[in-house]
């Protein structure tokens, strides 16, 4: 496949780190149309536009990600397009995290040039890419909230993300152009998947994915909820 058929979206909120991937990237793939994201909400758009993306370089803790919320969004929403993850956190568990909720791989960003590169070409070969030096097999007994949590559709990862910002109903539907009885049927569908009776137990435990606190079982976790 020659280079002008690929397109990739660099997605960081720093302008320098943006230009040093796309720097990088010019130099692999010089036909290659390389557009760039500082938000979740530019990412969106530009795969609105034209959707017919080989690669997105996406950071974690850009404005509109929450946790792995983002990701969780766009693999949901655009399943078609790969995701790399390339992030300052190079903790095994938020890897791995990010390896469980679709992305095509992860680069830490303190990987120098020549790895970035090896990286990309790997992924863009057809394979994940992840540090070899990072185990990615251990188990924090959080295997079955992360499967509940894939199975949500691209509306009510949305929903779930607002519901984690303190929203109403009212202000989601506001937000998604919906009525609120839309939303009551999204939050009832979301706490059905996750196995959770509350909203807020459902917010409690997709935080504890995000933030890499999960140490329990979940129904632990919800009878603390409940009595909290």
């Amino acid at each position: 496949m020659p280079d002008t058929a690929y397109r990739f979206i660099i997605a960081d909120d720093h302008p320098l780190f943006r230009g040093a991937l796309r720097q990088t990237l010019e130099t692999q793939y010089p036909d290659a149309r390389i557009d760039e994201a500082g938000t979740l909400e530019d990412v969106t758009a530009r795969l609105e536009e034209d959707g017919d993306v080989d690669l997105i370089l996406l950071d974690l803790t850009m404005p509109g990600m929450r946790g792995f919320s983002g990701l969780m969004y766009l693999r949901a929403q655009y399943a078609g397009v790969p995701v790399v993850i390339v992030s300052a956190n190079e903790e095994a568990q938020a890897i791995r995290r990010c390896v469980e909720f679709g992305a095509s791989g992860f680069i830490p960003k303190s990987h120098g040039i020549e790895v970035i590169r090896e990286a990309i070409s790997s992924v863009m070969a057809g394979n994940m890419w992840t540090p070899p030096d990072v185990d990615l097999g251990a188990d924090d007994g959080a295997g079955d909230l992360v499967q509940r949590l894939a199975t949500l559709t691209p509306q009510q990862v949305r929903v779930l993300m607002m519901l984690s910002e303190g929203l109403l109903n009212k202000q989601i539907a506001y937000e998604l152009s919906v009525s609120e009885a839309t939303v009551k049927a999204h939050v009832s569908a979301i706490l059905q998947k996750l196995g959770v009776e509350s909203r807020t137990q459902a917010v409690i435990a997709a935080s504890k994915i995000e933030a890499g606190q999960w140490q329990m079982g979940q129904e632990t976790d919800n009878s603390a909820a409940s009595s909290g």
